[in-house]
């Protein structure tokens, strides 16, 4: 019978490598880090058939497990999946280097020059469920802003992990940089999550990318500081005074598109006003693509709906589900949002401006709409290269987080002999 790792040991070995790592990494010129990740990105192409081998094995672990289509979907690597990943590397490659970013600076009247300039963070612990590609995205990410990172993947994408991680670590060899910049906790035991919260001293922050369960696990137990990325439940409000079409082929893309992620609409909210007529035509196209539609009473009559449980407002299905119900007006929709969604993502459908700026000034979720997507809720598609995930907390890093999210500051104080009466 093979050994079982002695996790603490194991744990103490990465974080000492990552911080010798982050020392390093603090002064890395830009271009050498730019460097790193674009050979990842050529690496992970030329590995594409290894990466989707490894991909294969998780797919059947996670189908033995019973894992659902769309937390399926989450998993799956293919060509076309593995070339989005290396565009993303890419792209963040391509950003501007946050590192010494002069945020503010100033002359104060005692004679000093103030500067407030970003600088990383130190090592950060990310733990993250299913989605293979956060290997990647966060691995990238902490390198640009300077950032050792120790990565925690899920279970079901221990292989493909694995597989991307190795393209990660060749793009540091390549470049001249330490291979433990980017560490891939090499086990699937959960011992090795509990040791990564209490490893004050050497994690500066974790960041937690997952269900419910795991952010409340993370949140409960840390000793370190965490970003809070808490589940996407999306709301989408038809007003009165939306479009039809826009409505239909916003509505349905939010669903439809990836229901697995964390960007997809979770509840429908419907003007009373059109209920009968564009409420009515949404649900059925819904429920025409697949959507099991879970809905209010004033919704029940429409053929192929089920009826709704109190359970069913504020959940995060991430599968072709989804709840929808009648309000009557755009008070009632904020606050229904205000007590059951996630201060995640959430959209309102209308031509009226009046609406859309009372949405937008009376919520306060991380990310507001207007007549778009909320898959659209992510870094890449926000210009950020990739993203670490979607930050629901109110300190520090709120939204996409990226790069420059990923970073602090400092003060660096100028004088010419100046002395304080």
């Amino acid at each position: 019978m093979k050994d079982l790792p002695d996790i603490p040991a194991l744990m103490a070995r990465i974080g000492a490598c990552a911080r010798a790592a982050a020392t390093e990494l603090a002064v890395v010129p830009p271009e050498q880090k730019a460097e790193a990740l674009i050979a990842a990105a050529d690496t992970l192409i030329a590995r594409q058939d290894a990466i989707i081998a490894a991909n294969a094995k998780d797919m059947k672990f996670a189908r033995d497990k019973g894992l659902s289509d769309a937390m399926m979907d989450r998993l799956r690597l293919d060509p076309a999946r593995i070339a989005g990943i290396a565009e993303g590397l890419r792209a963040v490659a391509a950003q501007p280097d946050p590192v010494g970013e002069v945020l503010a600076e100033w002359d104060q009247p005692s004679g000093l020059h103030i500067r407030r300039v970003r600088t990383p963070l130190g090592v950060i612990g990310v733990i993250y469920e299913s989605r293979p590609n956060v290997t990647a995205d966060a691995g990238a990410l902490c390198l640009k802003a300077g950032n050792a990172v120790i990565l925690r993947g899920g279970s079901e994408s221990f292989h493909s992990s694995q597989a991307i991680h190795a393209c990660l670590q060749a793009g540091l060899q390549a470049a001249g940089l330490p291979e433990e910049a980017i560490q891939l906790v090499p086990t699937r035991d959960r011992a090795a999550v509990h040791e990564m919260l209490t490893m004050t001293g050497v994690i500066d922050v974790i960041v937690p990318r997952g269900g419910k369960g795991l952010v409340g696990l993370v949140q409960r137990e840390a000793r370190v500081p965490v970003f809070a990325h808490l589940e996407g439940i999306v709301h989408i409000y038809v007003d009165a005074a939306a479009d039809p079409e826009k409505a239909m082929r916003v509505v349905l893309n939010a669903k439809t598109r990836r229901p697995g992620i964390c960007g997809a609409a979770e509840c429908l909210l419907i003007h009373r006003k059109i209920a009968d007529t564009l409420g009515a035509d949404l649900i059925r196209a819904l429920i025409d693509a697949g959507v099991e539609m879970r809905v209010d009473e004033a919704l029940s009559g429409i053929e192929g709906t089920v009826r709704a449980s109190d359970e069913d407002w504020g959940c995060e299905y991430l599968d072709m589900v989804m709840a929808a119900r009648v309000v009557g007006d755009l008070g009632l929709a904020i606050g229904h949002i205000e007590q059951h969604g996630s201060q995640h993502t959430d959209c309102i459908i209308t031509e009226d401006d009046a609406a859309a700026q009372s949405f937008f000034d009376q919520l306060d979720s991380a990310i507001l709409m207007r007549n778009a997507s909320t898959q659209f809720a992510d870094g890449g598609e926000f210009g950020m290269g990739a993203e670490i995930g979607i930050a629901t907390g109110k300190l520090h890093a709120r939204g996409p987080v990226g790069a420059a999210q990923l970073t602090s500051f400092k003060y660096l104080v100028d004088g010419d002999g100046a002395i304080r009466d």
